[in-house]
């Protein structure tokens, strides 16, 4: 029953970390895609300038399946080595797949709008296309921090949990 209640908690972290940062950068640029869309159809020539402003909302969802991955990996469910968990270690890894979840769930969407008003800026101004790519940068050191923190979490539970 505890190894059981452990999986459950560790495939749940999983899908956490992967589907909401997943959801919030579908969102995100789908919402920049829009603006540029705008963009383009006046100016086919600002596409690349545009078009990086709408990837940058798309990096949270890939490092949501990087800490997925991370995660079945460490805890040996994508090998097929499972140790016994104890539910308690179990939920010890879904909650160290939390920070990158939640922060990259709700980074990617305000990334979004920082990209989408870059748009705005590119429209107007081109030659200011790195101004506008700050602007959104800077939202995705949040999105950093959060990568980080569940790494090294997952990290130190697996090192504690194997020995």
């Amino acid at each position: 029953m505890g190894n059981s209640l452990a999986i459950f908690f560790i495939v749940f972290g999983a899908v956490l970390a992967a589907g909401l940062p997943g959801m919030g950068s579908a969102r995100g640029t789908s919402l920049v895609g829009q603006a540029a869309a705008g963009v383009v159809s006046e100016d086919p020539s600002k596409f690349g300038k545009v078009l990086i402003l709408q990837v940058l909302p798309a990096t949270q969802g890939l490092y949501g399946l990087l800490i997925a991955i991370l995660t079945l990996s460490f805890t040996g469910l994508m090998g097929g080595q499972i140790p016994p968990y104890t539910w308690q270690q179990g939920l010890a890894f879904m909650a160290a797949d939390l920070p990158m979840a939640v922060v990259g769930y709700f980074s990617a969407l305000h990334q979004a709008k920082a990209a989408a008003a870059g748009v705005g800026i590119v429209a107007k101004k081109p030659n200011e296309s790195g101004k506008a790519i700050t602007f959104a940068a800077l939202v995705e050191t949040y999105a950093i921090l959060a990568l980080l923190i569940s790494v090294l979490c997952l990290n130190g539970l697996a090192s504690t949990f194997r020995a």
